[in-house]
Order: structure tokens, then C-alpha cells, then sequence
């Protein structure tokens, strides 16, 4: 017997053509602060990250900022995005709760992926994710038999801009207070930084995962603000980058989560005032999780 033709060879030889699959769709939000334009050619970061990506092949891109409609994520906008790339600073609690909670549902559902890049570790979207994940920990480590019935209350709800106090103890953390387990929510911040541009070292610590794709084990990046260990957030699923600075401090600089049903990447690198998104690794960095993420809310 004559062995079956494959479905592809039968198409082409009939001459139907198959579809190329639809683009990934990249959503970046921007603060869009006027200091950018010092890096940015006169332009703002986002704008800059958005027209590298949409030059790549298989992406459909879309810039937005505060100062867009509806903030720039209204309901038919969110409906047609796959990644958000997302980079605020200085006014993160002028983002509209009801905006950044719908982007936020759509992330836990598993129908949006969500980056956030260096001071967005304040934005809204990423603490209301990492509240989520510190709750879904925090149940994990309640005894089986009283997760229906446990009885919860939750502290620190709005950490944005507040830098926490020396010695405090790090968040998020979990206790049983008579009947009650109280969980102290993430602040989402670290206990020092520099803004002095010193050149930091990235490694490569998980160079099979698809976010490391192409990348280097080591690289540097000539001018970036220095975050230092540690982040209180919850404890990453996967930590695929790390940076060292030659005074030595660290930071993970390159997390993973999964949240409820989605997925979260932080990647720290930056400062408005330097081409931090003008280098090509850093790009690398961002291409890499985008084309990972959509391909894996696609296969939801």
C-alpha cells in the first residue's frame, strides 16, 4: 500500500494555502514622563519599546498612557490585547482602580499576560497581582481541613509610595491570630536604591527557559538605577535573570509568577533618564516574554 500523502504536501499541491497565525497583540503602557525624552530621542519609552516590537515579525502593537482614554485600557481595547508591557513611576495613584482592575481580572483569568518593568513595581495592576499571589500562598500554608472556613484579614492593602521602615519585618507574611490568620500584603518595594547610573551585570540564571532565548549567559547595561535585595514580594515561581552592581547589592531581576490563571514577569532594569530600552539584550528580554506569553494564552 502506498503510504498517505501528508496534509500539508495535499494542500500545496492543490494550491490552498494555509493562514498565517494571528499576531500576538502588545499592549504598552506608559506614565509617559517628560524626563524620558533626555534618553528617548526627544520621545517618550514607551513609544520607543512599542515601535521596536511592532517592527518584529508576528506582532501587532499598540502604544498607550495615562493620559489616553479610559487611561487606555477600556473594555474593547483590553478585549483585543494578549501582553501588556507596562512602565509608570511618579503617579501611580492617579491610575484608575476600576481600569487597572479590569486589566487585572483579565491577567488572573488567563486571557492577558502582564510585564511590568522597573518602577512599575508600584503600579496598581502589579501589587493587586502580587496581593493575589501572596493570598493564594498564604491559603497554601493554612492545614487542609480549615481552608473552606478560615477566616481572613488582610493588612496593608495600599502600599504604593510608601518605603518601608527600618528593621520592619519583610512582606508579605502569614499568622494565626486566635481564630483569625492575618496576612500582611506585599509593599512591593525594597529597602534601598541609587539612582547614580553605576553600570550593573546581568546573569542568565535559567538559560533553558523561553525568556532567556538568545540572550547571553552575562551581559551589562552601562547606565541603570540600582535596586537592592530584598523585593517583598511573594517568592517567584522562576528567577531567570539576576543583577549585581560592583558595590554588591543584587536583585532578582528577572521574575516569574503565575497568577490564579496567568502569568506575570518583572524585569527591573531602567531609570527614565537612561537608554536602559535601546539596548539590545534588554529588548531581547521583552520579546522573548511577549512571544512566550502570547503563545501560552493561545494554547489556553
Amino acid at each position: 500500500m502506498r503510504p498517505l500523502v501528508p496534509l500539508l504536501s495535499l494542500l500545496a499541491l492543490f494550491g490552498v494555502g494555509l493562514a498565517a497565525p494571528a499576531p500576538i497583540r502588545v499592549l504598552v503602557w506608559d506614565e509617559r514622563q517628560p524626563e524620558q525624552k533626555k534618553a528617548y530621542d526627544g520621545g517618550f519609552l514607551g513609544d520607543a519599546i512599542a515601535k521596536h516590537l511592532a517592527g518584529l515579525p508576528g506582532l501587532a502593537v499598540k502604544s498607550v498612557s495615562l493620559d489616553s482614554p479610559e487611561q487606555g485600557l477600556g473594555e474593547a481595547t483590553l478585549a483585543e490585547t494578549d501582553v501588556v508591557i507596562f512602565w509608570c513611576h511618579q503617579r501611580p495613584l492617579q491610575q484608575n482602580d476600576a481600569r487597572m482592575e479590569a486589566l487585572v481580572q483579565r491577567v488572573v483569568a488567563g486571557k492577558t499576560g502582564f510585564i511590568a518593568l522597573h518602577s512599575a513595581h508600584w503600579a496598581k495592576p502589579f501589587v493587586r497581582l502580587m496581593q493575589e499571589r501572596a493570598k493564594a500562598d498564604a491559603l497554601a500554608q493554612v492545614p487542609a481541613a480549615e481552608r473552606a472556613t478560615a477566616q481572613w484579614t488582610y493588612l496593608n492593602d495600599k502600599p504604593y509610595r510608601v518605603m518601608p521602615k527600618k528593621g520592619a519585618a519583610p512582606t508579605p507574611n502569614v499568622q494565626k491570630v486566635g481564630d483569625v490568620w492575618q496576612l500582611t500584603l506585599p509593599q512591593c518595594v525594597f529597602p534601598t536604591y541609587r539612582a547614580d547610573g553605576a553600570p550593573s551585570h546581568v546573569t542568565t540564571l535559567l538559560p533553558a527557559h523561553p525568556i532567556a532565548a538568545g540572550l547571553p549567559a552575562k551581559w551589562d547595561i552601562p547606565q541603570t538605577e540600582m535596586y537592592g535585595e530584598p523585593f517583598w514580594v511573594p517568592v517567584p515561581d522562576s528567577v531567570i535573570f539576576e543583577e549585581k552592581w560592583d558595590k554588591g547589592e543584587h536583585f532578582r531581576s528577572g521574575s516569574l509568577w503565575r497568577v490564579g490563571s496567568g502569568d506575570v514577569f518583572y524585569f527591573r532594569p531602567g531609570h527614565e533618564t537612561y537608554p536602559v530600552f535601546k539596548q539590545a539584550e534588554n529588548l531581547r528580554v521583552l520579546e522573548n516574554a511577549v512571544r512566550w506569553m502570547g503563545a501560552e494564552i493561545r494554547r489556553r
